[in-house]
């Protein structure tokens, strides 16, 4: 198991003061499970209960004082109990609605027990089974492993803290473009990873990827909310990985028949099961952020390794010197996007980009960033300052003076002027610093 930042995030809960049960939320196969019993190390006691299991299920069934389910927990888990903390770890939950239930009993009667619930299937089931006692949980989302992360899983260590507040050395560019160019082909799945960092070999990948979009194919027909939405969400697993970073349409996406509703409401599930985010546009260049559900969202996916094997692209990476030329600029939007989820595991984040608002008007930006009361516009692009003509345009209205490009060259702060000629400040930010935007944004703004 190689180190994931969301145990920092599990010791900061475990914390607080008013800690409540944490509802732990993201996608099938991005290490969920595999974090907390890491994390259940630091604990006295640490009980890990599978709700897949008959014998599991009967014990939720059998009180609802948490006191004696606690006792019978310790043994049916075969632990002997010792004095100090205990985290109890529910996993699979949403097979239990008797076990989402004794969440708010936990809170309540038993606010010294460290309690953490997971589901693989989890965010299908909270409209149609279940429901979450308000005010008496808290969530975190968990994502694939950010690029941070993977330096961590190959043994490149060293690079890690430099890179979070863009301290590294300009000497080591092309050594870190080399690397995220690597992240960036095979993407941020933890078996994927984890593979990699053994055997260095990307054809050796294949099988897990193969896995992966298999089992998420497997549970079609648990996501979906009624039959007729199973076909729909099987052609979009099937075909719609070529669509990343791209802005779509709903109605006949990838050339299918299928009407806007149908495609809409088979997104919406999987957008539940975190397999892919429907991500809209905004108009406006200051708070409050305003998504502008009339308009194409851009399809971003779970992860760029998915992508790059399920579309076929993965030897464009061998051929190409610049991410940003990689699949004509596809795959760097996908990538960055992926690595702005990272950013925070609030499971409310919800990414964005920007359009301009006058009709017929072209001008767009490919992700904001929100800091306090202001929006930060970033761009994935190449080129001379001058050629930023959208961000010259948003710099126009927005309150603030900064801006962020991401790109493949070195890393710099420049003062240019947008195109009331106002000066700002642009941030040239190499991909492999994109871990550091907030204290970047913190610093600069």
């Amino acid at each position: 198991m190689f180190r994931r930042k969301i145990t920092e995030s599990l010791e900061k809960w475990a914390n607080k003061e008013d800690r409540k049960p944490l509802v732990l939320r993201g996608a099938r196969q991005v290490g969920k499970t595999t974090a907390v019993n890491e994390f259940g190390k630091q604990f006295d006691n640490y009980l890990y209960v599978n709700m897949e299991r008959d014998a599991n299920l009967k014990l939720f069934e059998e009180t609802d004082d948490v006191h004696a389910l606690l006792e019978m927990l310790f043994l049916s888990c075969n632990v002997k109990k010792k004095n100090g903390r205990t985290l109890l770890f529910i996993d699979e939950i949403q097979n239990s609605p008797k076990a989402v239930a004794k969440l708010r009993y936990f809170y309540e009667d038993s606010p010294e027990i460290f309690v953490i619930a997971a589901g693989s299937l989890l965010e299908t089931m909270l409209d149609r089974h279940i429901s979450f006692p308000v005010g008496r949980v808290e969530y975190m989302a968990m994502h694939p492993c950010s690029f941070h992360e993977y330096l961590w899983a190959i043994g490149e260590e060293r690079f890690a803290d430099p890179i979070m507040d863009a301290s590294l050395p300009s000497a080591f560019h092309d050594t870190m473009n080399g690397l995220f160019n690597t992240y960036a082909l095979i993407g941020g799945m933890p078996e994927v990873v984890k593979t990699y960092a053994a055997k260095r070999d990307v054809l050796s990948l294949s099988e897990k990827y193969s896995q992966l979009i298999t089992s998420y194919k497997d549970d079609v027909e648990k996501y979906a909310q009624r039959s007729s939405q199973i076909n729909v969400i099987r052609y979009i697993l099937e075909n719609g990985w070529a669509f990343a970073g791209e802005a779509i349409t709903l109605g006949n996406f990838a050339e299918s028949s299928y009407k806007a509703r149908e495609t809409g409401d088979a997104f919406r599930t999987m957008e539940k099961a975190m397999l892919l985010e429907l991500v809209y546009p905004i108009t406006n260049e200051n708070i409050p952020i305003v998504p502008d559900l009339k308009r194409s969202p851009k399809l971003i996916w779970l992860d760029i390794g998915l992508v790059n094997y399920a579309s076929h692209i993965q030897k464009e990476y061998l051929y190409s010197n610049d991410l940003l030329d990689t699949w004509k600029g596809k795959s760097a939007e996908q990538v960055a996007a992926q690595e702005l989820a990272t950013l925070t595991d609030d499971f409310g984040q919800k990414r964005n980009f920007w359009v301009r608002a006058q009709k017929g008007a072209t001008s767009e930006i490919d992700l904001v960033y929100p800091y306090e009361n202001n929006i930060i516009p970033i761009e994935t692009k190449s080129g001379h300052n001058a050629h930023l003509k959208s961000l010259h345009q948003y710099m126009i209205k927005a309150q603030h003076r900064l801006a962020i490009r991401i790109w493949s060259g070195k890393f710099s702060v420049d003062t240019v002027n947008d195109a009331s000629g106002k000066p700002f400040k642009l941030v040239n930010l190499p991909f492999y610093f994109m871990s550091a935007i907030p204290k970047i944004v913190e610093r600069e703004i």
